[in-house]
């Protein structure tokens, strides 16, 4: 049994205590990308979807809960908004807006376009880049997305991986 009656593991007591004790919000600041908040409206009979897709939702948990920071974006906002179903829409905005620790606005903008103009010569898309570069000015730890072509993008600046992997990361420092 864990902290307050939750079942959690140990990583997340120490975060929790680390929050207590030092008065920290969190341990890590994390950006998703917008692939990875429409997951769960993917088709989950295929099991990468669905276990990406629990990953998400688990990641999303710990937000909520105040463990991990959400670092959101102007370029969130962008292809949010382009969003065909108002309904997945409206939940994806209304659960960053409740939950983000950090934004990135477009005031970064100029900034962003040339970090992402970098990541670009690397084949990087340009909105993808943007949302890399987005996260690198917040100072994220993890980039999380489940687009494979970006998961093949790799530096130094910041961690990325897929939701399940991220899982994996936080599990393993617990051992």
């Amino acid at each position: 049994m864990g902290v307050i009656g939750y079942n959690i593991n140990k990583k997340v007591y120490r975060l929790l205590v680390l929050r207590e004790n030092k008065k920290r919000k969190s341990i890590m600041k994390i950006y998703m990308d917008n692939c990875c908040y429409n997951r769960p409206y993917d088709d989950q009979t295929h099991i990468r979807i669905y276990l990406e897709t629990e990953a998400k939702l688990h990641i999303q948990d710990l937000v909520k809960k105040g463990y991990i920071d959400l670092v959101t974006s102007f370029m969130l906002e962008y292809e949010n908004g382009k969003n065909r179903f108002s309904h997945k829409k409206k939940a994806i905005s209304d659960f960053m807006s409740a939950n983000e620790s950090y934004y990135v606005g477009i005031e970064k903008g100029e900034e962003a376009k040339l970090i992402a103009g970098r990541i670009m010569e690397s084949g990087v898309k340009s909105a993808d880049a943007l949302h890399v570069a987005c996260a690198i000015l917040a100072g994220s730890d993890y980039f999380i997305t489940t687009d494979d072509r970006l998961l093949k993008f790799q530096t130094e600046d910041i961690q990325i991986v897929t939701p399940g992997e991220f899982i994996r990361r936080l599990e393993a420092s617990d051992e």
